[in-house]
Parts: C-alpha cells; sequence; structure tokens
C-alpha cells in the first residue's frame, strides 16, 4: 500500500517545541532601549542594544570586532556570552508584511533582517549583492536602529514603514543552551 505524500508548501515560522525542547516565549521581561546606529552599523549596534537589554554594558564597537555582518553564525557566537543566541525561522523571499502577524503572535524576541532594495539575482564584482538592513521585534514593538526612536525607530510592529521589503533571514533569539541555534 503506497501513501499519498505531497510536500507541505507553507511552513511556519517557528515549529511547535519537540520533546524536551524548551518552551517559548522566552523573553518577555527585557526591558530594550533604543540604540540609534552610526554609520553602517545596523548589526553591531542591534547586537549591542539585545545584549544591553540582559544588564550588560556594551557598545556597537564592541561586537565589530567580533562579527561579520554577513555571516549569522558570528552574531550567535557573540551573543553567547549574554546568555543568547539565535536559531533561524522559516522564511523565504516574501515581504516582512506576510510574516509579520505570525510574528506578533508568537510573543518574543526575534531578528528580522531585509533588503534594502529589490535585491537582483546575481552579485556586484565586489561580492556585495545589495544592501540590507536588520531590525529587531520584540513582542509587538519594533526597534530599527537606523531611525530616531520618535521618528518610526520604535513603532508597533504592524506600523513599521518597510513592511513592503523582501526578507532576507529571520531569526529568534533563544536562550543559549537551547538546541535550536545558528
Amino acid at each position: 500500500m503506497t501513501l499519498a505524500w505531497a510536500p507541505n508548501p507553507t511552513a511556519p515560522l517557528w515549529y511547535e517545541e519537540r520533546m524536551g525542547e524548551p518552551v517559548g516565549p522566552f523573553f518577555h521581561d527585557l526591558e530594550l532601549q533604543h540604540t540609534r546606529q552610526v554609520g553602517p552599523s545596523c548589526v553591531a549596534t542591534t547586537l549591542s542594544m539585545v545584549a544591553n537589554a540582559t544588564g550588560a554594558s556594551t557598545t556597537p564597537e564592541d561586537f565589530k570586532h567580533v562579527t561579520n555582518s554577513q555571516a549569522p553564525h558570528t552574531w550567535s557566537e557573540a551573543l553567547k556570552p549574554y546568555g543568547l543566541q539565535l536559531a533561524y525561522c522559516n522564511s523565504d523571499l516574501r515581504r516582512l508584511e506576510y510574516f509579520i502577524d505570525e510574528l506578533v503572535e508568537l510573543d518574543d524576541l526575534f531578528f528580522l533582517c531585509f533588503y534594502s532594495e529589490d535585491p537582483p539575482s546575481d552579485p556586484l564584482p565586489s561580492g556585495k549583492l545589495c544592501t540590507a538592513h536588520i531590525v529587531t521585534l520584540h513582542r509587538g514593538t519594533l526597534y530599527d536602529t537606523a531611525k530616531w526612536a520618535s521618528w518610526g525607530g520604535v513603532c508597533n510592529a504592524n506600523d513599521y514603514s518597510r513592511l513592503e521589503r523582501q526578507t532576507k533571514r529571520i531569526f529568534r533569539v533563544v536562550p543559549v543552551d537551547h538546541p535550536r541555534c545558528v
């Protein structure tokens, strides 16, 4: 007897926890303080902002020296001293607006990476594909280090001005001992 099987065309951003896996949300009680980035430092500024919410006292400079803005595993490694690491979420090139309600419903801490312009299929001779950006979603609030807090840098996730941008990556921030990690 052959079972009918077909690929599943959709997947939730975060599958339900597996047996024995810690259950989220993990970071309800964090108090994030918006930090405005200086220059093209969204990754380092975002990592510093989240590390500082754990009680640390860091600056973006601390993260610039230990991360590569194009290598998320370095971001995850840099967060480990603060009890945090990153785990990939199921996502694709759809616009952020497609994912935002599901992310808000998960009610936790996420990094959303998106293309700042429509991405081409091939990189430039320098190896760069195009400009991208990272923002932080904590519960229903979105933090964008490229903007002043009062000018869209801290807002309700559904009101964020760049939800039309295509997704590059989505990460859930999980405790350092969580079995899912980058």
